[in-house]
C-alpha cells in the first residue's frame, strides 16, 4: 500500500482543517514547495495536493503553487479542488500534474466523468467520494450532494474510471481513526483502486487499511504532528504482509 502525504493549500499556505471546517484551520507552514520536497526526501512516492480555495470557489485558485510543486519533485503529484470540467482538468495536466481529482462535478454533472474517461483516459483522473454519515458532500464539503457514498462508487465503476478517493469528512483532521466500517462496505462492493483519507493517525491504522486491500492511504494531520513518522511508516508498510482470513 502506498502512503501519500497530503498538502492542503489555502491562501498560499499549508493548512489542515478539522472535519473540513474552514473556520477550524491549523497552519503548518507558508512554503508548500519546501514541504513537498521534504516529504519526497522522506520517501514519499506520490503527493496529494488539495486546493481548498478552489474547492470552495468552484475553480482552481492555487494551480500555480501546485505546478511549482510538480516541477520541484520527481514523483507524481495529484491535484484536487475546483476541477469541474474537461477544460479545467486539461489545463491542470498541462501544468505538470500527473492526475486530477473530481469531487463536486462527479455529483452535479456525472457526464463529465464519462467525458474524462473518453478524452483523457482513466489514469489521468480520480473521483473523490467525500462522505458524511454515508452521504456525499460537495462544494468544499459545504453541501449535501444528494447521493450516498455507495451509490456514487457504483456510478464511478459504471463510467469506466479505475480509481477513487474515499474520505470520511467527520474523521478528517481529527487524529481519531478511519471509518473502517464504511471502508469495508465500499471494498465489498467494488474492485476499483481505493485511496483512503480521513482519521488516519497511527501505523496500526495503516496496516489495517492495507489488510482491507486499500491501494493507497492519504495522510495529513498525522504526519504534520508526527503521530506518524512518514519515513518509518513507508519502510514498515513495504514489509507488511497483508493478512488473509
Amino acid at each position: 500500500m502506498e502512503i501519500i502525504p497530503a498538502i492542503d493549500i489555502r491562501n498560499g499556505k499549508c493548512v489542515r482543517l478539522y472535519q473540513g471546517d474552514y473556520s477550524r484551520e491549523t497552519v503548518f507552514g507558508d512554503d508548500p514547495i519546501a514541504l513537498a520536497t521534504s516529504w519526497v526526501e522522506q520517501g514519499a512516492t506520490r503527493l496529494h495536493v488539495v486546493d481548498l480555495d478552489g474547492a470552495k470557489s468552484g475553480e482552481p485558485v492555487n494551480l500555480g503553487i501546485a505546478a511549482k510543486i510538480a516541477r520541484s519533485v520527481n514523483v507524481p503529484v495529484q491535484l484536487g479542488g475546483g476541477i469541474r470540467s474537461l477544460a479545467t482538468a486539461n489545463n491542470a495536466l498541462s501544468h505538470g500534474l500527473a492526475c486530477v481529482i473530481l469531487g463536486t462535478a462527479a455529483v452535479s454533472n456525472p457526464a463529465v466523468v464519462d467525458e474524462l474517461v473518453a478524452k483523457l483516459g482513466p489514469e489521468s483522473f480520480m473521483v473523490s467520494v467525500d462522505a458524511k454519515n454515508g452521504r456525499v458532500m460537495t462544494d468544499g464539503w459545504t453541501k449535501d450532494g444528494g447521493v450516498t457514498a455507495l451509490d456514487l462508487v457504483k456510478r464511478i465503476a459504471e463510467s469506466g474510471a479505475r480509481k477513487f478517493v474515499y474520505t470520511d469528512v467527520m474523521r478528517d483532521g481529527t487524529l481519531t481513526e478511519p471509518n473502517f466500517d464504511g471502508i469495508r462496505d465500499i471494498t465489498s462492493t467494488t474492485d476499483l483502486g481505493l485511496f483512503v483519507a480521513g482519521g488516519i493517525s497511527s501505523v496500526s491504522h495503516l496496516k489495517q487499511l492495507a489488510d482491507l486491500g486499500v491501494e493507497a492511504a492519504i495522510v495529513g494531520s498525522a504526519v504534520y504532528t508526527r503521530n506518524i513518522d512518514l519515513q518509518e511508516a513507508i519502510l514498515l508498510l513495504e514489509g507488511h504482509q497483508i493478512t488473509t482470513e
